[in-house]
């Protein structure tokens, strides 16, 4: 195997796990299926079929990096291995990869959300779909974390459980209505962060009384109360949207603030959308631990709603994550996390083309794909949206 002088950082970090298999059984490395695996989605493949026939059609390439003892695995050996895997053993590699490339950023936003992967079911064996409890980094463009669930339900024993794997000191954390809970604004602050939670049914009495301070506030004008306010607009494309924050230090008229730690402003978004000439208007509420800043309220909120494109979208569409029809309970955990990988080299690729058209060059071009595997990706922190547009502070 020859010598190359190239950055085996992602290697190194999963040479490390722990292989499960009886040595006396085992006719492939587990790196070697690792690195395989990572390469062939990168390339494309979306399951374990198209990644042992990635492997054969790049067996020559691979052999450059890879010792490859009996060649390259079949796709039921791939299916077999991951299944056997340890997740958590897994996971616990690939977060140390993250952490080993992410640039550390003051006020970094890291937004919680869930993403169920549609068609991992296998109702003959009673299995429910996966659902995957994850922690985006919003400027670094990067899983942080993630666990596993069998339903959406379950979210909210999921996210003490994720917010456990990270460092938050410094960060704020944003969570839709599902995870707004005490316990959970506890934790985020005991781990030295700040929270942004959006409000509503699960916690009625709270959200009435924020609406209603609100309601109060505004018909004195917000004279004499922490407030500020932010509106921005954007249009292109047929579709016009005015937003406005605001955001309330005031808390006399929300008594149950008082159950939730560190917990020191209100917030509300209202959303007019214009498409076609029909309009939709929406108003939201949050509490947090951040301060009146209109402005930190904003990206904080903008952030969390930026996870559903940067993240999910980009995994549903680019990488056919809802069609997988990979079944078995590890399997389809380890698999969503090779994408995840690849997902996070491919966003950090300078190349001036889209996740899925650098897919169909990694498969055509060995120079770029060696680059993607084995060059550390070099992280450049996304800026936050102008936050200049319309601004006025009371």
């Amino acid at each position: 195997m020859p010598e190359m002088t190239l950055d085996r950082s992602l290697m190194t970090h999963f040479a490390t796990l722990e292989d499960p298999r009886c040595p006396l059984k085992r006719r492939h490395n587990l790196l070697d299926m690792i690195v395989i695996a990572i390469a062939a989605t990168l390339g494309g493949a979306d399951g374990w079929v198209q990644i042992a026939e990635f492997g054969r059609s790049k067996e020559a390439w691979l052999r450059q990096f890879l010792e490859l003892p009996n060649g390259t695995p079949s796709h039921d050996t791939f299916g077999r291995v991951f299944s056997v895997v340890d997740t958590e053993a897994f996971e616990a590699c690939f977060r140390d990869w993250v952490e080993a490339i992410r640039v550390v950023i003051s006020g970094e936003i890291i937004a919680i959300d869930g993403k169920t992967l549609r068609r991992s079911h296998d109702r003959g064996k009673g299995l429910a779909a996966l659902h995957l409890v994850s922690a985006w980094a919003t400027a670094n463009r990067v899983v942080l974390g993630q666990v596993a669930t069998e339903a959406k339900s379950n979210e909210i024993t999921a996210i003490p459980q994720v917010l456990a794997l990270l460092h938050l000191q410094g960060c704020i954390v944003t969570i839709d209505a599902m995870g707004c809970q005490t316990a959970i604004a506890e934790q985020i602050v005991a781990q030295g962060g700040d929270y942004v939670l959006a409000l509503k049914g699960n916690q009625s009495t709270l959200a009435a009384e924020v609406e209603e301070a609100f309601i109060e506030a505004d018909a004195r004008e917000y004279a004499e109360v922490a407030s500020e306010v932010l509106e921005t607009r954007e249009q292109g494309h047929g579709r016009r949207e005015t937003r406005r924050y605001r955001t309330l230090g005031d808390l006399s008229g929300v008594p149950r603030s008082a159950l939730w730690k560190a917990m020191d402003m209100i917030g509300m978004v209202e959303s007019e959308r214009e498409i076609n000439g029909v309009i939709t208007r929406e108003i939201r509420f949050y509490i947090g631990s951040i301060g009146t800043d209109v402005e930190t309220f904003a990206h904080a909120v903008r952030g969390h709603w930026g996870v559903e494109n940067q993240l999910h979208w980009s995994l549903d569409v680019s990488f056919n994550e809802d069609h997988s029809r990979v079944r078995d309970p590890e399997a389809r955990e380890n698999l969503a996390l090779i994408r995840r990988i690849a997902l996070t080299r491919l966003q950090h690729d300078d190349s001036k083309l889209g996740i899925q058209s650098k897919r169909m060059k990694a498969a055509w071009n060995e120079p770029y794909l060696t680059k993607l595997v084995f060059e550390a990706p070099k992280i450049t922190p996304r800026k936050a949206a102008s936050k200049d547009s319309n601004i006025r502070k009371m």
